[in-house]
C-alpha cells in the first residue's frame, strides 16, 4: 500500500536523508586511487552512528544465512549494485557507485553517487554525467497530477538517447517507516500509465545505468549485481518528496 506521509513524518525522513547526503560528501573526498573499500565503510558507519543513526543496509535481507554484512555499498565498474566493502582498493581509472541508507527516529532516508577515481575514461566519465542528469529528469517529473511511469519514462528517454541503457531487473521504491515500500519505481516505461502521484508521497528514484546492455546478472556471493556484458555501470540516487509544482529533494 502506498502511503501519504504528513508534514511530520517528511521532517523525520528529511533528517534521514541529511545524514545520507553528508555521508555522500564525506566518502566523495575520500575517493581516490589506493582507498580500500573497507575504509569507506568505516568512515561512513562512524559518521552514522555518531550522528544518532543507524546504518540501513547492514543486517537487511530475507536470507538470515547471508544477510548484506556492511553499512554501505560500494560497487566498482562493471558492479551495478550492491557491491560489498572490502579489502579491495580502489583503482585510477575506476568508477564507484556508493549506496548509502540511514535510520533514524524510526524513518529511512536514502541515496546514491558515482564518483569517478583520479582520471577516468571520456566514456566513464559521460556515463556518470548522463546517470546524474537521468536522476534529474526523474526527479523532474515527481509532482502532484503526473502518473508514477513519467518518471520512468524520463529517466529511460535521457539514457537511451545518449547511447546507454536502463537496469531494468532493478527499481527504485517508496520510502519511509521501511527502507522499501511501495510504490516501486522502474527506470523504463510508457509516459502516462502508472498511479497518479499526490503530494506527500515518499519516494526513492535511482536510475542504473549499463555502458552496454541492460542484462545483469546476481555475483556467487549472492549481492552484487553485475552487468552481464561486463561493461561499467552508474548509479544516481535521491529520497524525494511529492509536491505541487516541484518535487522535493531530501538527500541534497
Amino acid at each position: 500500500m502506498v502511503t501519504i506521509k504528513t508534514e511530520k513524518e517528511i521532517a523525520l525522513i528529511r533528517e534521514s536523508s541529511r545524514l545520507v547526503a553528508d555521508v555522500l560528501r564525506l566518502l566523495g573526498k575520500q575517493i581516490t586511487p589506493g582507498i580500500a573499500t573497507k575504509l569507506l565503510d568505516d568512515l561512513a558507519e562512524d559518521f552514522i552512528r555518531s550522528s544518532g543513526g543507524i546504518p540501513a543496509f547492514k543486517g537487511y535481507g530475507s536470507d538470515r544465512r547471508n544477510l548484506f554484512p556492511a553499512s554501505i555499498c560500494v560497487s566498482i565498474d562493471n558492479e551495478v549494485v550492491h557491491g560489498i566493502p572490502g579489502t579491495r582498493v580502489l583503482k585510477e581509472g575506476e568508477i564507484v557507485s556508493v549506496d548509502v541508507g540511514v535510520l533514524k527516529n524510526g524513518f529511512f532516508g536514502d541515496g546514491a553517487s558515482t564518483f569517478p577515481v583520479g582520471k577516468v575514461s571520456e566514456g566513464k566519465a559521460r556515463l556518470i554525467q548522463v546517470t546524474r542528469e537521468a536522476l534529474d529528469k526523474g526527479v523532474g517529473q515527481a509532482v502532484e497530477g503526473n502518473h508514477l511511469h513519467d518518471i520512468s519514462f524520463a529517466v529511460q528517454q535521457h539514457v537511451e538517447a545518449a547511447g546507454f541503457s536502463v537496469v531494468r531487473d532493478l527499481v527504485g521504491h517508496g520510502i519511509g517507516k521501511e527502507l522499501h515500500e511501495e510504490p516501486a519505481v522502474p527506470n523504463y516505461g510508457k509516459p502516462k500509465t502508472g498511479m497518479k502521484l499526490k503530494e506527500g508521497m515518499a519516494l526513492a528514484i535511482e536510475p542504473m545505468v549499463n555502458f552496454g546492455d541492460y542484462e545483469v546478472r546476481t555475483a556467487a556471493d549472492g549481492w552484487t549485481i553485475l552487468t552481464a556484458d561486463n561493461e561499467p555501470s552508474a548509479h544516481f540516487e535521491h529520497t524525494v518528496i511529492v509536491r505541487k509544482g516541484k518535487a522535493e529533494i531530501l538527500t541534497q
